[in-house]
């Protein structure tokens, strides 16, 4: 299944440095390890923000929520889901 989901990062200006550059390190760790399980298939930079749009491929939405809830930023995003499904006039198929 293939979902679109969107991810607004807000990490505290409270939060000390050491600590913030050390969740962005893993969380892009797992980020990588999930694009190499072809789980994460799509990541892209919102321009002008901390944020991101993704595509994920996975079997459930009950595997997407654990993936997404595993997330080192987890606690400090806003996220957005959207399951995709084929268009019709789409020459790829899914």
């Amino acid at each position: 299944m293939l979902y679109m989901v969107e991810m607004i990062v807000n990490i505290p200006h409270t939060l000390a440095p050491e600590v913030a550059d050390e969740i962005k390190r893993k969380e892009k760790d797992y980020a990588q390890q999930l694009q190499r399980e072809g789980k994460w298939r799509h990541l892209w930079r919102v321009v002008g923000e901390y944020a991101n749009v993704s595509i994920f491929d996975v079997a459930s939405h009950d595997e997407l929520h654990q993936l997404l809830s595993a997330l080192p930023l987890f606690p400090y995003m806003q996220i957005k889901v959207t399951p995709l499904a084929q268009h019709p006039s789409a020459i790829a198929q899914a």
